[in-house]
């Protein structure tokens, strides 16, 4: 079960799904937070078994994802 968050783009104003990478990173981004998205693998086309998700969430207010995943960093509370 691949988790995914629906992300609205600053520059445009348009909705698209993002890829939450690590085991429940979910828990980490909540409603209205500001996270950086990057392409994923095949430049413009879905990726394996999640149909129409084309970008992954690399950080979230600031802190990447990973150092939140491996607890090296807390998420600044605004």
């Amino acid at each position: 079960n691949r988790e995914w968050a629906r992300v609205q783009l600053i520059k445009n104003g348009k909705k698209i799904a993002a890829f939450v990478p690590n085991d429940g990173c979910l828990n980490y981004i909540e409603e209205n937070d500001e996270v950086l998205i990057a392409g994923f693998g095949r430049k413009g086309h879905a990726v394996g078994d999640i149909p129409g998700v084309r970008f992954k969430v690399v950080k979230v207010s600031g802190v990447s994802l990973l150092a939140l995943f491996k607890e090296k960093k807390e998420k600044p509370r605004s």
